[in-house]
């Protein structure tokens, strides 16, 4: 059985939202197609299943499209093509714009300024029909693609935006044709030619389609900034010889040697050397991260300081990298639930308003005043000009690839559309404590002195003697000396006691290191240093005693500390009403002092994997939208469960593929810039949606002559296609305010 791949097509001749719901269906409707989503803003569709290229491509064109493959995997070649041909497409509509203006212009001008607009003697037919060739030599160059739109619509038993225009231009032309051919047919009151507005109607939709594709155009830079991420060549020692080769012919565990100011090419360990890395593209994290020997190094990143040689762990697709473009191109493609709406409207539209454009010309037929026909074709017309929604499919899309590409920018990978609209309606956020809200790995945080001189003296003894020991906390003393370049002394006659501690010589000195219970039992006075050592404790701290030749030296204070920012990004969630819950593994004396200091009033502790997930479950059934947010295996369940599940990046692949949105620097910052990027995004989009649906609307009515009875008003069809077009550009003008968003860290 073939295993399922994502494709990506380029979709040409989708000219309204109602096309997506249609390619859609045909795709889906192909055999071994699993799903398709339509990014309309972009012009490109996502399908996932086992169907060939050659299967997508002819169900797109059965459906009355053209699509092409548009394959964005390895380099950004294909946005570069993809770029170029939307460029060539712009200029080839300023031409037919050109084109199309230059007769429309000097038409309308001349009606303005009084010139006869009627056909009432042989000279004007003579004239008239002569501008009819003219403007039918305009539909030809400029408005073709209208026409084939909609022959293809029209085949498939559909009809979409190019149906609405070419009727309506289509029968300004031929009205105006049947004046100036058979004037006699036609009442005298009604002998009016409307080629103008046939030719500044095309003229401006495809001048609104042209600054639609330039404006668009910027919608995909974070794929392309990330995509540039990548190197194009890398240096790998191969039989003992350093060898430049293309960036795609790195193979798994090749030697990669990676200079001063170059970017790292793939994923991999740190074999020799010692470095600083910018990780700030991937991270959003200003500071260069320390590297060293068996250190982890990610493709994009860029090597600032020294040299080092790393083993190629990850290659190709496989990079962290590569995962991340592909995550931030499937939320790009991906629809929120209010997306999908406008797409279902859309699908009705249409029909709808061709059935209001038949009513409004019978209105005005019976009704409406002489020349009856005239004010019928006018108002036909405009109904079917002004209605066309394609600002209505744009207001999704556009807001969606602007909000994950600005989220991705800063650090947070957003994996579909849904996650970014019900991210804004978090009320309740379940953050775990190890490696969330602390640092997930133990550090020394206070040495008092009881019998001992310093503390340099103190760590230098106790690192020596814990060298020996592979516990956690042995490793933090040891870590927190080899920080301080403090050197390790010789040890003699090492020794571990089992549950008590350790103990060992040095230089002549005896060494003991362990709890209260291994000082009572070696006959080491401790005093009052018992009551610090509580105090300690009562801090989520882990107090360990030290003696030196049978005299308590100090204690030493081992914990996981909380992250610099998590006190203040915690703030910032309470500042938007979202209740924090703070859920942990540990014991209730450590998660209290824990939670108190976070300034988290509610947690719970000693908890298992499913305890987490019964958690989720329980402030949903509260009627809370809950947000979940972990960095290990054990809070998968809980990740998986929640309405959104935020996983910290610095933690396991299980927990980042059961989570909606990914906090690559590991700060829950992140988490604050996520929601905030979140309610932006969805403002965005329900100022689109209200403005496309508001315009239609009013559009339509002002379009059928609704008022002309009380105010005389009555909608002229190029007023109606000069405002569609500034309907779409107005749309996408307001989804690339989205890129100015900043979220406020407090």
């Amino acid at each position: 059985m073939s295993k399922a791949v994502e494709q990506q097509l380029i979709i040409e001749g989708a000219g309204c939202a109602s096309c997506v719901g249609k390619i859609e269906k045909a795709l889906s409707a192909t055999s071994g197609v699993q799903s398709a989503q339509m990014n309309f803003a972009d012009r490109t569709v996502a399908v996932t299943g086992t169907a060939s290229t050659e299967a997508l491509i002819q169900a797109v064109e059965a459906a009355g499209y053209n699509a092409k493959a548009f394959d964005t995997s390895s380099s950004s070649k294909a946005f570069d093509e993809k770029e170029a041909a939307d460029w060539a497409y712009y200029k080839k509509l300023i031409r037919h714009t050109i084109i199309a203006l230059s007769v429309g212009v000097p038409l309308m001008a001349y009606g303005l300024l009084g010139g006869a607009m009627t056909v009432n003697t042989p000279q004007e037919r003579i004239a008239w029909l002569v501008v009819g060739m003219v403007t039918l030599a305009v539909m030809y160059f400029s408005g073709r693609h209208f026409y084939v739109g909609a022959w293809r619509s029209f085949k498939n038993h559909s009809a979409n935006m190019d149906t609405l225009i070419a009727l309506g231009t289509g029968t300004a032309w031929l009205y105006s044709m049947v004046v100036v051919l058979t004037p006699e047919a036609v009442p005298m009151m009604a002998r009016h030619v409307y080629f103008e507005a046939t030719a500044m109607i095309i003229g401006l939709i495809d001048l609104g389609l042209a600054l639609e594709i330039k404006a668009r155009g910027k919608t995909s830079e974070a794929i392309k900034r990330l995509i540039g991420l990548q190197a194009k060549t890398a240096t790998v020692i191969r039989d003992g010889k350093e060898l430049q080769i293309a960036i795609e012919d790195v193979l798994k565990d090749d030697q990669v040697k990676v200079k001063p100011g170059e970017k790292i090419p793939v994923d991999g360990i740190v074999l020799e050397g010692q470095t600083a890395i910018d990780e700030s593209m991937l991270t959003g994290e200003p500071m260069p991260v320390e590297k060293a020997k068996d250190d982890e190094v990610v493709a994009g990143t860029l090597n600032k300081s020294g040299m080092i040689t790393f083993c190629a762990t990850r290659v190709g697709k496989d990079t962290a990298l590569a995962q991340i473009i592909n995550m931030v191109k499937r939320a790009q493609n991906s629809k929120p639930s209010i997306g999908r709406l406008a797409d279902v409207i859309s699908a009705y539209f249409v029909p709808a308003v061709m059935i209001i454009c038949v009513l409004s010309a019978l209105a005005w037929l019976n009704f409406g005043p002489q020349p009856a026909v005239a004010f019928a074709v006018v108002s036909a017309t405009t109904v079917l000009i002004i209605a066309c929604p394609c600002a209505l499919g744009l207001a999704t899309p556009m807001s969606v690839m602007v909000g994950v590409g600005k989220a991705a920018e800063a650090g947070v990978l957003i994996r579909n559309g849904e996650a970014l609209q019900t991210a804004s309606k978090i009320s309740a956020m379940i953050l775990d404590k190890t490696g969330t809200i602390t640092e997930g790995a133990p550090k020394v945080t206070d040495i008092v002195l009881a019998h001992a001189d310093d503390e340099k003296t103190v760590l230098q003894l106790a690192a020596s003697l814990e060298s020996g020991s592979e516990h956690p906390l042995a490793q933090a003393i040891v870590e927190s000396a080899q920080e301080q370049d403090i050197e390790l002394l010789k040890i003699d006659d090492f020794n571990a006691l089992t549950g008590l501690g350790v103990e060992a010589n040095c230089e002549g000195k005896a060494l003991i290191f362990g709890n209260e219970k291994l000082m009572k039992e070696q006959g080491i006075e401790l005093n009052d240093y018992t009551e610090r050592a509580q105090a300690l404790a009562k801090e989520a701290k882990t107090p360990m005693y030290f003696a030196v030749d049978c005299a308590l030296a100090a204690i030493i204070a081992v914990a996981d500390p909380i992250k610099q920012d998590s006190i203040a990004a915690i703030e910032r969630l309470k500042a938007n009403h979202i209740k924090v819950f703070m859920l942990t593994g540990d014991n209730k004396d450590t998660a209290a002092a824990v939670a108190k200091k976070a300034g988290i009033s509610e947690f719970m502790a000693e908890v298992l994997p499913e305890d987490k997930a019964d958690k989720v479950k329980q402030l949903q059934q509260q009627g809370h939208i809950v947000g979940m947010t972990g960095d290990g295996i054990n809070d998968a369940p809980a990740l998986a469960l929640a309405d959104v599940g935020f996983a910290i990046g610095t933690g396991t692949d299980v927990a980042i593929e059961s989570a909606d949105i990914t906090l690559m620097r590991g700060s829950l910052h992140g988490l604050a810039d996520a929601i905030a990027v979140s309610k932006a995004t969805l403002r965005n989009i329900k100022q689109n949606l209200f403005g496309a649906f508001v315009y239609n609307s009013i559009g339509i009515v002002f379009a059928t002559g609704l008022f002309y009875p009380f105010f005389g008003v009555l909608l002229s069809p190029v007023v109606a296609g000069a405002a569609m077009g500034l309907s779409s550009v107005t749309v996408v003008s307001n989804a690339n305010r989205l890129r100015l968003f900043k979220a406020k860290e407090h």
